[in-house]
C-alpha cells in the first residue's frame, strides 16, 4: 500500500523562516527581539503565568458556589461576585500576554500568504494607527474611573458583597497600560526588522 502523505503535510505546514543580520526567523509571524521588547515581553510574561492560575482558583470558586447552592441549599453573595472579579483580572492581564506571546486571533485569512516583510509593514501600521490609539483612548477614560471608586471606596451595592469594588477597577488601568507595553515592544520589533531600529538584540 501506498505510504500516507504525512511528509508532503509537515512540509505544507513548516512555518516560514527568514535571516535578518544573520539570525534565522521562524513562526507565522517571525520578528527580531529588541532589547526593549524583551523587557517587556519578560514582564507581561511573568505577569501572564501568575495570573493564569487564577482560572484554576476561578474553577474552584465556581464549583464551591454550585455546591453551596444546590447541595446545601445556601448562596453566597461574596462567592458570586469573586467569580468575576477572578475572571475580569486575569483576562485583562491575559491581553497584553497574548499581544506579547503573539498568541492573539488574527483574522485577515491573507496574512500566511504575505512575506514576512509585507506582514511587518502591515502590523507596524496597524500598531501605530489603530492598536495603540484605541489602548491610550481606554488607558486615560480608565483612570478616573478607577480614581473614583477608590476615592468613594466603592463597594458591593448587594448584601453581604464585596467591599473595595476599586481593586476590580485597578486591573481597567493597569491591564491599558500593559496592552500599550506590550504594543509597543511589537512595534519596536517590526521597525528593527524593517528599518534596523531599534537594533535587534544579540547583534554587534
Amino acid at each position: 500500500m501506498r505510504r500516507s502523505g504525512l511528509p508532503h503535510l509537515i512540509r505544507h505546514h513548516r512555518e516560514p523562516r527568514h535571516v535578518v543580520s544573520g539570525t534565522v526567523l521562524a513562526g507565522p509571524t517571525a520578528l527580531p527581539k529588541t532589547a526593549f521588547s524583551q523587557t517587556v515581553d519578560g514582564l507581561v510574561s511573568g505577569l501572564g503565568k501568575a495570573f493564569s492560575w487564577l482560572w484554576i482558583v476561578l474553577v474552584a470558586v465556581i464549583v464551591a458556589s454550585v455546591t453551596m447552592r444546590y447541595v446545601f441549599q445556601h448562596s453566597s453573595i461574596v462567592l458570586e461576585e469573586l467569580q468575576w472579579h477572578l475572571a475580569g483580572a486575569a483576562w485583562l492581564v491575559g491581553l497584553a500576554y497574548g499581544v506579547s506571546a503573539d498568541e492573539h486571533v488574527r483574522v485577515d485569512i491573507l496574512h500566511e500568504r504575505f512575506s514576512v516583510e509585507t506582514r511587518a509593514w502591515i502590523e507596524m501600521f496597524g500598531i501605530a494607527l489603530l492598536f495603540l490609539p484605541f489602548v491610550l483612548i481606554a488607558f486615560r477614560e480608565a483612570v478616573p474611573y478607577f480614581l473614583h471608586a477608590l476615592e468613594r471606596n466603592e463597594r458591593s451595592l448587594s448584601p453581604g458583597g464585596l467591599e473595595g469594588r476599586w481593586a476590580i477597577k485597578f486591573f481597567l488601568p493597569a491591564g491599558f497600560a500593559l496592552l500599550a507595553l506590550a504594543g509597543l515592544a511589537r512595534l519596536t520589533r517590526c521597525t528593527a526588522l524593517l528599518f534596523g531600529f531599534p537594533r535587534p538584540a544579540g547583534n554587534d
